[in-house]
């Protein structure tokens, strides 16, 4: 069990965020334990197939080695993500890493089981072999993550716009314990049901919260002393993830608004952006808007701007049609 301690500063200092960086870092988990994970078994096929290439293969090495199951992740690889941060961004986080930080992270991940051949390389050299940590996931991200990163954007926005409501509507620890069920506010702090024993106080530094679709049980922290303090929670719907919905044969909806406006609603129950909306429904993305266009008129849609990206999701009125025509 952890415990994080709050001051009302700690509280005020509550952000709600998405990490490129984190879920190209988290989503080695994947690959190693394609069983666990068997919810992002279209992902991992490519991405086996990517890392089988030699030329890949060869510059990822130092991630494979540094993010091994059942071993702490060291807190440089999991920067703490503000709003509408950009991989580049975190990229320059992680290069700027002081030495003694790697070592102290590191060490951190030690007490579970003792660190791989690079692990240890980078332990006797922190400063001259971090730029093949950055390298490493830098690549990756290019590689295995980037060509998916707007669909998995799009859910992760969709969570941050959800949990941030949350917060506003319900306080800050109402919005704790919804966030995992793992968590609940006593007092001034939140105590997380875990099995990483911390005793951390935020020191009106906040803490930035993240969802991530690579971690599927736990709320994973940030919490040595020089490590900005962070979170990455489970996001919602991550079974929605790799879906290709389309409406059902003869959807008695698609007969009165027309197949392809059917096939936008069917698939926003989970928010998603215009280009999403296109791959996953091989419209043109002209097309896309223009269906967009007419279901927000009809007051079916609705529109909510996060960063540069602008997500749809159904109303409670198209809530409505589909369970209707559903026969539900």
């Amino acid at each position: 069990m952890s415990e994080l301690r709050f001051s009302v500063a700690d509280v005020a200092g509550v952000r709600l965020a998405v990490s490129p960086a984190n879920e190209t870092v988290m989503s080695m988990w994947a690959l190693a334990n394609p069983v666990r994970y068997a919810v992002h078994l279209p992902w991992i096929d490519r991405a086996r197939v990517t890392l089988r290439r030699p030329e890949v293969a060869d510059r990822v090495r130092p991630l494979v080695g540094l993010v091994v199951p059942g071993r702490w992740l060291p807190d440089f690889l999991t920067p703490a993500a503000r709003p509408n941060v950009e991989m580049a961004e975190q990229l320059d986080q992680i290069a700027a890493t002081p030495p003694a930080v790697v070592v102290q992270d590191l060490l951190a991940t030690t007490s579970q089981r003792p660190l791989s051949p690079f692990g240890r390389a980078l332990l006797a050299d922190p400063g001259g072999l971090l730029p093949q940590v950055v390298d490493a996931v830098r690549v990756w991200y290019d590689e295995a993550i980037a060509p998916d990163w707007s669909r998995m954007r799009a859910l992760l926005d969709a969570d941050v716009a959800y949990r941030a409501a949350q917060l506003v509507e319900s306080g800050a620890g109402r919005f704790v314990e919804q966030l995992h069920p793992s968590l609940r506010w006593h007092g001034d702090r939140v105590i997380s049901d875990d099995t990483f024993e911390r005793d951390f106080d935020l020191r009106d530094r906040g803490l930035a919260l993240n969802p991530t679709v690579f971690s599927e049980r736990h709320v994973l922290w940030n919490l040595l002393e020089d490590s900005l303090p962070a979170g990455a929670y489970p996001v919602r719907a991550v079974g929605t993830l790799w879906e290709a919905s389309a409406p059902p044969p003869g959807d008695p909806l698609a007969r009165v608004i027309g197949p392809g406006r059917a096939a936008l609603l069917h698939l926003l129950e989970t928010a998603l952006t215009t280009t999403d909306l296109a791959r996953l429904t091989g419209m043109s993305a002209g097309n896309v808007s223009q269906h967009l266009a007419a279901l927000h008129g009809a007051g079916l849609v609705s529109r909510l701007r996060q960063g540069r990206h602008v997500l749809y999701r159904n109303t409670e009125a198209a809530a409505v049609l589909l369970r209707a025509s559903r026969g539900e």
